[in-house]
């Protein structure tokens, strides 16, 4: 066995090499006689390569994305701004869900059955590996629920950031931005509103004019992810229509959790923004206005009379009524009795002849007897309500509503029934055949058939499938109704007014590209889809152009990083042998 000891010292383990060998700085001198070989190239295969990163590449930018949106339009805005910051990063929007690289799932948390669906597409997504960003009320409301666990989530205030949420998905981190907006310690309304998007409907601009409200309904989810109210100023919703209006828009709603209260926290109120939007409405152009509370609208009638007989404002309201028991309204939180929403009801109905009055009915709240019910159906039967929106209860966890005595659940369900056989026993529109009417069409029915158009005071009129027609306001003879709609045969002599003196954006194509957006993404502006003519022609490339900047930027990365990992081992080597 070797042994353990040497019976000859080295001083250094420079001396382990022998005469004969050459020195570092020999193989070093040497160097000069090396003779690089040139090594051809495939130029077509290297361009190739160059244009199409590898399948596993995680350079951002360059994946699909499949978004999934329930709920509210004030939840569908948000989802068309997400959609158009990503569109403009360079990720492809697409329809297919399989095919997309990324979910982007926007919830709802009103009800049990929409939470549902967005429970079961988390888990249907990542049993097909797919990367998941979460948004909306849910993960607003609830983020440490144990099926939300690991994913990336956006708060429904911070969507300007969901390039830097998915980036970050995309090479496998788990972000979540769920803070507030806020200028000097005081809440904003939420993101910009002049942030790219993509709209649904090229003609149709949602606005969202404030988020959250000042009521807290025992039954209510939304609340805990929208909070307090927080209205945007009147200037900044201004131009925003303007602008909507310039890229070919002929439909304007206005939302938010309760547009009466809009204002209130600013010192303004929802018909001084209403008047300065009428000012910039074209002619063949419509604004709708969305939800309102009893409380707040009722403040303003005489004013808000005015407005919905305007020419360029729909005669359409939506005031919830939720029950016709002042008990039930009183546990409800609601902070009005049966009798101001008739007030608020009647006086509209003298003030503006014909006028849409749409509400929602809450079916089964607990401790509603079959007389508070009874009540309800009174109601019904009396307005007869051509909008109604009938909702069987459902407590939503951490409400306090939850903590209440249920009524049971068949009697919910034969409730929510009955008032629908009550809702159906009329019709709103047979007096309406024979009139002849201004509709404004914007877009095609759910079976194909007709295209759809709404008329003064936005009830549902189906006309024949004329290309010339979308977009546009034409006059119609009404010649059959339905419980929902009427159909109309356009007047053959008739002038179509045409809202816009630009041709809308194509589907799917961004709006509101701006320089500024375009330098806080650091691209170059030529580098970012436009909404210029060529880009119509050419999606795809418009896309690519991004792309391939990121990948080059991504490259030369790389390559620097690399020669500074080089040139320190050099100098380390250097430093050994010398």
């Amino acid at each position: 066995m070797p042994s353990a000891s040497c019976d000859t010292l080295l001083d250094d383990i420079e001396d382990i090499v022998l005469q004969g060998d050459l020195k570092p700085q020999d193989r070093h001198s040497a160097r000069k006689h090396v003779v690089p070989k040139a090594r051809k190239r495939n130029t077509q295969k290297y361009l190739q390569e160059e244009n199409s990163p590898p399948s596993d590449s995680t350079i951002p930018g360059i994946q699909k994305i499949w978004m999934r949106t329930w709920g509210c339009s004030h939840n569908n805005s948000d989802g068309e701004y997400m959609a158009g910051q990503l569109a403009a990063y360079g990720y492809e929007i697409t329809e297919n869900a399989s095919d997309a690289d990324l979910w982007l799932l926007n919830s709802c948390t009103v009800k049990n059955p929409a939470e549902d669906h967005f429970r079961n597409s988390i888990k249907k997504a990542q049993e097909e590996n797919k990367k998941i960003v979460l948004a909306g009320c849910v993960p607003q409301a609830q983020p440490r629920q144990d099926y939300l666990k690991g994913l990336s989530i956006i708060g429904v205030q911070q969507i300007d950031r969901v390039v830097e949420v998915v980036e970050e998905t995309i090479k496998g981190h788990s972000v979540r931005l769920l803070g507030q907006k806020k200028d000097n310690g005081k809440r904003l309304g939420g993101a910009r509103l002049d942030l790219p998007k993509i709209r649904k409907n090229p003609l149709i601009e949602i606005i969202s004019i404030n988020t959250g409200c000042l009521n807290a309904c025992t039954y209510c989810k939304t609340k805990h992810a929208r909070g307090n109210l927080a209205s945007y100023p009147i200037d900044e919703l201004v131009e925003r229509a303007k602008q909507s209006f310039q890229e070919g828009v002929c439909e304007i709603w206005l939302t938010s959790e309760d547009t009466g209260a809009y204002g209130r926290d600013i010192g303004t109120s929802l018909p001084a923004l209403l008047w300065k939007l009428v000012e910039v409405i074209p002619e063949g152009a419509m604004l709708r206005l969305g939800m309102t509370n009893p409380p707040y609208i009722s403040e303003h009638l005489e004013e808000m009379a005015k407005i919905l007989n305007h020419p360029r404002v729909y005669a359409f309201l939506h005031i919830p009524v939720q029950s016709a028991s002042d008990t039930v309204l009183m546990e409800m939180k609601r902070e009005y009795c049966v009798a101001d929403f008739k007030r608020v009801v009647d006086f509209l109905k003298e003030k503006v002849p014909g006028i849409t009055l749409a509400t929602d009915i809450i079916c089964g709240f607990p401790g509603e007897t079959d007389q508070d019910f009874q009540e309800t159906v009174k109601l019904v039967e009396e307005y007869k309500f051509p909008s109604l929106f009938i909702n069987q209860f459902y407590p939503r966890p951490g409400t306090p509503a939850a903590k209440m005595a249920q009524v049971p659940a068949q009697v919910k369900k034969q409730r929510t029934k009955d008032l629908s056989r009550v809702f159906h026993s009329y019709n709103p529109y047979d007096h309406k055949i024979g009139e002849r009417q201004q509709v404004l069409v914007t877009e095609e029915s759910f079976d194909s058939k007709f295209y759809v158009a709404h008329n003064r005071f936005y009830e549902q009129v189906l006309v024949p499938k004329n290309p010339t027609f979308m977009g546009k306001m034409i006059e119609v003879d009404i010649y059959e109704s339905g419980k929902h709609f009427m159909k109309g045969q356009p007047v053959s002599d008739a002038k179509v007014y045409t809202p816009s003196i630009n041709k809308p954006l194509a589907k799917g194509e961004v709006s509101g590209l701006t320089e500024e957006f375009r330098n806080r993404l650091g691209n170059h502006p030529s580098s970012v889809p436009h909404t210029s003519a060529a880009a119509r022609r050419d999606p795809a490339s418009s896309r690519t152009a991004p792309r391939l900047q990121r990948l080059h930027q991504d490259c030369a990365l790389r390559v620097s990083v690399g020669l500074a990992l080089c040139a320190l081992l050099l100098a380390f080597l250097v430093k050994v042998y010398n």
